[in-house]
């Protein structure tokens, strides 16, 4: 009988515990990804460029590039530097913007990425996506997986807990991007990977589900690990939509509609996915969802992060424009303001204010 497999697009390595970073020249070492050690780097002037002068006397073969933002333009200058080099792979080192640029420099010059993040905002950290501001806001970039993901969870204990808070907030929200999913399978007939919905929405729940805090290291270890996994499932379906349903969505009409007010993605990942789950009818998964959030810090109401009642309604009704073609609760329930009005104003109740 034949063996039927198929091949997953995943790192080679992940190295997540406190003080990955110390051995990072040995990881690439010892996994062949730079055996010659000319890698590279790109860092910010920020968090990377703090810990430059910590991991450079063992990387003596490294060239640093320091990356102005997290713009088209900044990649493709990147990519432009690093290609008059002969490197064996890229390392970014700093957070998503950073990240982003390495990406999308890799993967045009035709070399490996290794992502070593400083925070744990979002999950693009080992995503196939390259989020890139231009001059049309902000765009998609499709690129290929990192080869090796190194998180030292004492770098992450460093940083602002707000990027923590922001990672918790998305690794969350697979729950309702995996039900959005689910729903047009059933009304739609989009096909559905089930190694991927498996993996993001387990991701998620291990986050919800988790008794720890902020500064436990029990707690952001699963944290790191469920957006890395998010990453990867997103390989497997080819697309985003393990991890992205009506929550992104909301978080991109914010973006859009306020973008001089508006919040981190995560912050808004989360509350759109308690408010979602509320709309379609899983009152007590929202309710709970509201309460994690709440307990990490996290909005769970508009007005927490500055928007009035009226302007997250406009959001929720503008939602489906983001994404044109993506089927999810909203477009769905297709509510008019009154009807989204309304629906806020019982789960507001319902989630306590």
């Amino acid at each position: 009988m034949p063996v039927l497999t198929r091949l997953i697009p995943s790192p080679v390595v992940v190295d997540i515990r406190p003080g990955a970073l110390d051995d990072l020249a040995s990881v690439l070492s010892d996994e062949r990804i730079s055996h010659s050690g000319k890698l590279a780097i790109a860092v910010s002037n920020g968090s990377g460029a703090r810990l430059r002068d910590r991991i450079a006397p063992a990387l003596p073969g490294a060239t640093w590039y320091e990356v102005g933002g997290g713009t088209l333009d900044d990649a493709i200058k990147l990519a432009g530097a690093i290609r008059a080099g002969h490197y064996d792979a890229v390392v970014g080192l700093g957070g998503g913007k950073i990240i982003d640029c390495a990406k999308f420099a890799a993967a045009r010059v035709g070399l490996p990425l290794v992502a070593v993040p400083t925070n744990l905002a979002h999950d693009g950290l080992c995503s196939p996506v390259a989020t890139l501001d231009n001059d049309a806001g902000r765009g998609s970039y499709g690129v290929p997986n990192p080869i090796a993901v190194v998180i030292d969870l004492d770098v992450i204990r460093d940083a602002p807990v707000r990027f923590v808070r922001a990672g918790i907030g998305d690794a969350v929200s697979n729950i309702n991007a995996i039900a959005d999913w689910e729903l047009s399978n059933r009304v739609k007939g989009e096909k559905i990977d089930g190694l991927a919905a498996a993996m993001a929405r387990q991701a998620g729940e291990a986050v919800l589900r988790h008794p720890g805090g902020v500064g436990d290291n029990s707690f952001l270890q699963v944290l790191a690990e469920a957006l890395v996994l998010t990453g990867i499932a997103m390989s497997i379906s080819g697309d985003s939509r393990p991890a992205s349903g009506s929550c992104h969505e909301i978080n991109h009409a914010f973006d859009l509609l306020f973008p001089k007010r508006a919040a981190s993605h995560g912050e808004q990942c989360g509350l759109g996915a308690a408010f979602a789950m509320y709309l379609r009818g899983a009152h007590d998964d929202a309710v709970f969802m509201a309460e994690v959030l709440r307990r990490h810090g996290l909005p769970v109401l508009p007005e927490e992060i500055g928007f009035t009642v009226d302007e997250f309604v406009q959001v929720v009704e503008f939602a489906p424009q983001t994404r044109p073609g993506r089927y999810t609760i909203l477009e769905h329930l297709d509510l008019n303001t009154h009807q989204i009005k309304d629906i806020y104003s019982d789960y507001a109740k319902a989630i306590g204010s």
